[in-house]
């Protein structure tokens, strides 16, 4: 068996506006999530269910999850391969399709980085290492769908 890492975040509803969940409009989808050592982060359900627009939602955290962890893959396979990357932005897209029973899943997910790199002779390599990324990644590898990638690297 292979080596475990444990993780634990305390999740808070804060959405009780006196009477509970006594309808499903009576509520707030309003709560907290606390990582210890870590700022906490406000959360909401996304606007389509009753929630806040302005505060993170599980969907949210979901995509930005899956970027962030192809990110630091692809940043690891870059140093050990000489590639120097100076600026990656990912700007992420997910499809979630929602049931007629009113359950839902992700169906696709894309990761659109944006890479600058120092030198000409780093591009392909550059491109290449999104593959590998992709194959490491813990997130995109506990997902049931492909994350697709579609990187494009420039030279400053």
């Amino acid at each position: 068996m292979g080596k475990e890492h444990h993780y634990k975040a305390t999740i808070h509803w804060i959405g009780n506006k006196g009477t509970g969940t006594s309808s499903y409009k009576n509520y707030e989808r309003s709560h907290t999530i606390n990582i210890e050592n870590k700022e906490a982060i406000e959360g909401s359900s996304d606007p389509a269910f009753r929630g806040d627009k302005t505060k993170h939602n599980p969907e949210d955290l979901f995509l930005s999850s899956l970027s962030s962890c192809h990110m630091l893959w692809y940043l690891h396979f870059c140093s050990e391969e000489g590639i120097i990357v100076t600026d990656y932005t990912d700007e992420a897209t997910g499809i979630m399709t929602e049931t007629a029973d009113g359950s839902g899943h992700f169906t696709s997910v894309t990761l659109h980085p944006a890479i600058t790199v120092t030198e000409e002779s780093m591009i392909e390599k550059a491109k290449e290492l999104h593959h590998k990324a992709n194959q490491f990644c813990f997130m995109a590898r506990s997902v049931n769908f492909p994350v697709k990638h579609i990187p494009t690297v420039a030279v400053k």
